[in-house]
């Protein structure tokens, strides 16, 4: 079977991924790169994403839109229409060999669907529940990326005062939330070897969001300084931290410390910036500001970012271009770590941030056909479709 358990940390675990949409597919995607063997269960209608998502419009015209086949590979799929008896059977049976449920879906329509209570009938279940606002008064809120961003106060420390608030480029909160849903349910299985009971895992995208700016709601809460939008400004606050205009292009800084400091000098020819008292010292920077930015701008644009990146990393400055998705995705960087892996019919997906023992985590297999392993998972044929 296509979602078989393929070598990791995760191989004997068995996934039921009963969601749609982003955060909740990319956490199935996640744990089947680990090892663990994924069936993820659709309507016979198919998850939405199928069809939408991506610039892809004939890709997504036949049920295999990029965006969902960022997370689709290495799960099998099956198809399940749980508002009939039979049906409702079929995934009890299902989540009664499984170790994890994991699923994004209202509260309300758990209830609905029969999937309510269910740590009393599947007590050693991991039930991973992915939400816009957790359980609580807010529990059946709709939400996604975008009202995360706005709702967590997220968009207003992005862009600047004369933009007003915006979206990040990416959906983070989608891709935050997988990841912590990811940590959440290992957390669970290793506490379920320790007491033999399962859990309900309660993944809150308002929550991630929170997580994602602590340091930000640290200082707030304890100054009572309301952040506000810095624009490409570094949020450490140093002069010397930020994105800067070379000859051609942009680099961005990350000069927070003496040693830093002392590098960029260097590397731009202005060791004596070291020596005058406008700049030598912290607060003596901090007070000179727009000085400084003039001083290093004017110094910048006697070269262009790519040679300023090699000159400044080898004076060990924190230093980057400035770089376009393209420029970034043929950095030897992406190849040498197998950051992506290709798929069928072209494009290719990231795997998993990180490594263990050495080793980047591969899908079991490519995406898979609507209802293409019925057969092998329910032992009956097929109910879905491409499209």
């Amino acid at each position: 079977m296509t979602g078989a358990s393929a070598p990791g940390p995760l191989a004997g675990i068995r996934v039921v991924d009963f969601t749609h949409v982003l955060a909740g597919p990319a956490t199935g995607y996640m744990l089947g790169l680990l090892g663990a063997e994924v069936v993820k269960v659709e309507s016979p209608r198919g998850d939405a994403m199928r069809w939408r998502g991506g610039t892809d419009g004939a890709a997504a015209a036949e049920g295999r839109s990029t965006a969902w086949a960022t997370q689709a590979a290495g799960k099998a799929s099956v198809v399940l229409d749980l508002s009939t008896r039979d049906d409702r059977q079929a995934m009890d049976g299902l989540l009664g060999a499984a170790d994890v449920l994991v699923e994004n879906h209202l509260p309300r329509t758990l209830g609905t669907l029969g999937l309510a209570d269910l740590g009393s009938r599947f007590p050693r279940l991991i039930h991973c529940a992915m939400t816009g606002y957790g359980r609580g008064a807010m529990g059946d809120a709709p939400a996604y990326d975008v009202n995360i961003q706005a709702a967590s106060g997220l968009m207003t420390l992005t862009g600047t005062t004369e933009t007003g608030p915006l979206r990040t480029g990416a959906p983070i909160m989608d891709y935050g939330t997988a990841l912590a849903a990811g940590f959440a349910i290992c957390a669970a299985l290793v506490e379920r070897d320790r007491t033999g009971a399962g859990a309900f895992v309660d993944v809150s995208m308002f929550d991630t969001a929170m997580t994602l700016m602590a340091s930000t709601i640290t200082d707030m809460t304890a100054t009572g300084t309301e952040p506000k939008p810095r624009g490409n400004a570094a949020n450490s606050r140093s002069p010397t931290a930020g994105t800067f205009r070379c000859r051609t292009g942009l680099i961005a800084l990350g000069v927070n410390e003496e040693r830093h400091f002392a590098g960029l000098a260097r590397g731009v020819g202005r060791s004596d910036w070291l020596d005058d008292p406008r700049f030598a010292r912290p607060g003596a920077r901090a007070a000179n500001a727009p000085a400084l930015a003039d001083a290093l701008t004017a110094a910048l644009a006697a070269d262009d970012a790519p040679a300023w990146e090699v000159r400044l990393r080898a004076e060990g400055v924190a230093v980057s271009v400035v770089r376009t998705l393209p420029e970034a995705l043929a950095m030897p960087q992406v190849a040498g770590r197998g950051v992506l892996h290709p798929l069928p019919g072209g494009g290719r997906a990231p795997g998993l941030p990180f490594r263990i023992g050495g080793h980047a985590h591969r899908p079991a297999g490519p995406p898979r056909a609507l209802g293409a392993d019925d057969a092998a998972v329910l032992g009956r044929p097929s109910r879905g479709s491409d499209g």
